[in-house]
């Protein structure tokens, strides 16, 4: 396989962005006094930063191809599992007597503690799959089709699958399992969306400049015509 000077790089940024939104998800729910059509456009925290994890992984397959894209999915996909399972285990050790005073268990539980919770666990790991491999897929399939022209029909299109599979079924499931209200359901599922791809609309001209950088730099431009597009391949 060829070596690549800057996948690390992509890699690790995609890993990065990946966690500290799961982290802002927990620990705050923004509201920028906005309403659309009578319904608040509250969303999580991690919204922010998340949209970033997707224009990272357009940049990986168009520029590498879905099998490595794939591969930086998976390894998001552990990395966030270690860090719930991390989290989840500091909240059941016990905690420093002055640290109760100041902040305490309470604390950590009301912030934290849902990044080790169960149930935002397997929604936002199901979710994150779900929406990455379909985001992923969407872009490779219509490269090939599009014999490689209107790069940004494809980020934006794309997008506007993946995020919705992500959200829809994140919000449902972790409202389902009691992480949210379903009062605020609705409203988090459209704010996130109209956010998430508002970001990548907002973003396609440094997805472009990215994405021209490495071609060059990589010499790469991959085409996913003989791809094995399963989530599970080996190769």
């Amino acid at each position: 396989m060829r070596a690549y000077r800057f996948i690390d790089a992509v890699t690790a940024l995609f890993v990065t962005a990946l966690l500290l939104s799961n982290i802002a998800s927990s620990a705050k729910i923004i509201d920028w006094g906005v309403s659309v059509v009578g319904l608040r456009l509250a969303f999580d925290a991690g919204t922010l930063l998340f949209p970033m994890s997707y224009i990272l992984g357009d940049v990986l397959t168009e520029v590498y191809g879905y099998a490595r894209a794939r591969r930086v999915i998976w390894i998001g996909f552990t990395s966030a599992a270690l860090m719930s399972v991390l989290f989840w285990l500091v909240a059941r050790m016990p905690g420093e007597t002055q640290w109760q005073q100041y902040a305490g268990d309470s604390a950590y539980d009301a912030i934290l503690g849902s990044v080790g919770n169960g149930a935002i666990i397997l929604a936002s790991l199901l979710a994150y799959l779900l929406g990455e491999f379909s985001n992923s897929f969407v872009l490779a399939k219509m490269k090939v089709w599009m014999s490689g022209r209107q790069l940004w029909m494809r980020t934006i299109g794309s997008t506007l699958v993946g995020q919705a599979l992500d959200t829809c079924f994140f919000i449902l499931l972790a409202t389902a399992l009691g992480v949210f209200p379903w009062s605020l359901a609705l409203s988090l599922i459209v704010a996130n969306y109209v956010f998430k791809v508002g970001v990548e609309v907002i973003c396609t001209p440094l997805t472009y400049a990215i994405v021209g950088f490495l071609k060059q730099a990589e010499q790469e431009d991959f085409y996913d015509r003989e791809t094995d597009f399963s989530p599970f391949a080996l190769r």
